[in-house]
């Protein structure tokens, strides 16, 4: 019998709070190095400590904390897809595996550009005089291609792409809808900035999480607005052309 009023209000509530913390735990347990350097990383003494710490975070994120991220997406995507007593660890682990290689090598893809990007921004802010505006338009395509990464975890976890086109089309999709992809980089800043400054418990238990919902959501409506738009559009993105993950799925099992 389902619990209705106050009490059936608390039962919701505690059942989102248990499927939050349950599989925020698990995305931090899964990337936990990437987590103790970046605690070394803020308690760096010297300049030469934190560069050496960031760098072995660049290394060891697309073989950690990606592949942990894309499982949390796949939660993230059951959740906002109306499957809400999706069995947790199962699907975690589950999408960890099936897509561990794709979110390793997208991971390994981010890295490289935002080195170059890094690079480039330091060349032209520093040792060219008269480039500062360069500078800014380098720092620009950094933030850009941080806001792409939600777009990216969100594709893995729904689409079967190859991995340059899930970088690509994570790429287009956040110029494209810059509205849906501003307000998951302003929802996620928020988490992140009272995660780190207010509530450090969020860290462990909601702020990957909420942030994966949250993402996961607002890619899921532009999915949704671009599929309703009429196919023959030739400006549409590449991506409805692609079979969904659950596609995939009813494929191999054989169902129409």
């Amino acid at each position: 019998m389902e619990m209705r009023g106050m009490m059936g209000g608390f039962y919701k509530i505690s059942e989102w709070i248990m499927r939050l913390s349950v599989t925020n735990v698990l995305w931090v347990l899964c990337s936990l190095p990437v987590w103790y350097f970046m605690l070394s990383l803020l308690h760096s003494e010297t300049t030469d400590q934190f560069v050496v710490t960031f760098i072995l975070i660049s290394i060891l994120s697309p073989f950690t904390l990606f592949p942990a991220t894309s499982a949390m997406f796949s939660v993230a995507r059951k959740w906002v897809m109306g499957d809400t007593d999706v069995p947790l660890f199962k699907t975690f682990f589950r999408s960890y595996k099936a897509n561990y290689l794709q979110a390793m090598l997208g991971g390994l893809l981010y890295m490289v550009l935002f080195a170059i990007l890094i690079i480039d921004y330091q060349v032209y802010l520093k040792n060219l005089k008269g480039f500062g505006v360069l500078a800014i338009l380098f720092l620009a395509l950094m933030v850009l291609l941080f806001i792409s990464l939600f777009q990216f975890f969100s594709m893995l976890s729904h689409f079967h792409m190859k991995t340059i086109q899930l970088v690509k089309n994570a790429v287009i999709l956040t110029i494209g809808r810059p509205l849906r992809s501003l307000s998951t980089a302003i929802v996620s800043a928020f988490v992140i900035y009272i995660s780190l400054f207010k509530f450090t418990f969020l860290i462990p238990f909601f702020m990957g999480s909420i942030i994966a919902v949250v993402a996961f959501f607002n890619f899921y409506q532009t999915i949704q607005k671009m599929q309703a738009k009429t196919e023959a559009d030739s400006n549409d993105l590449p991506i409805e052309e692609s079979p969904t993950k659950d596609e995939e799925e009813s494929g191999k099992n054989g169902s129409v």
